[in-house]
């Protein structure tokens, strides 16, 4: 049980919390997006400036997403109508197609099981949470801002295939890493293997910092 100043969170790498909400797509469950990359996102209310700002960001990089196996979900504490209010007002006046469902959280069941309820931000609004849900239905990344300031698509959609290649290759990625950059080769667990780093083909610096490219 949960009080004020104890927010239940969800953890990485562990499943990501099951559910099932109405969107202004219909029905949809966590497990409609198994087998695919899913970035879950809040927002404080319809409507808004800042919210809007985001919308458009992320309506502009959906077909980016797509691309690479990602689905985009929208989530705020309103209703379908006022959601599918707000995507017609947003395409009338900034002419953008809202692509993607965004789940109507009135009860704040979904809201309360992520985290995205902050009581020192709003009792009664979801902060700017992003969640990155790999396709075994694992949460793999967490983002919070407040309520005042924008997040950065783009770094949404770069954290997504940074996280990607990881899981895929087995590697890390260094600070900034884009597609084509060298990645991280995971340093050596023994003395041995330390020692031996150096003459593995990689470009090594230390026996702890090795990259290489993909």
């Amino acid at each position: 049980m949960t009080t004020d100043t104890q927010i239940a969170l969800p953890r990485l790498n562990e499943p990501a919390p099951d559910f099932s909400a109405p969107t202004t797509h219909g029905p949809k469950s966590l497990s409609d997006y198994r087998g695919k990359w899913l970035v879950l996102f809040s927002h404080p209310a319809d409507f808004t400036p800042v919210c809007t700002t985001e919308f458009v960001g992320f309506a502009g990089r959906a077909k980016d997403f797509a691309a690479i196996d990602c689905a985009l979900l929208g989530l705020s504490i309103d209703s379908h109508y006022a959601h599918i209010a707000w995507t017609r007002n947003i395409k009338d006046n900034f002419g953008v197609d809202i692509p993607f469902p965004i789940i109507a959280d009135l009860s704040m069941q979904v809201a309360h099981a992520y985290g995205m309820i902050q009581p020192g931000a709003s009792d009664t609004a979801a902060v700017r949470a992003t969640f990155v849900i790999d396709p075994e239905g694992v949460l793999r990344a967490m983002l919070y801002y407040p309520m005042t300031n924008g997040r950065s698509v783009d770094e949404i959609y770069r954290l997504v295939q940074s996280l990607q290649t990881s899981t895929a290759h087995g590697v890390a990625t260094p600070e900034a890493w884009q597609p084509g950059d060298k990645v991280i080769v995971p340093p050596p667990a023994t003395a041995e293997a330390a020692e031996a780093r150096a003459s593995e083909g990689y470009e090594t610096t230390d026996w702890y910092f090795s990259t290489r490219d993909l």
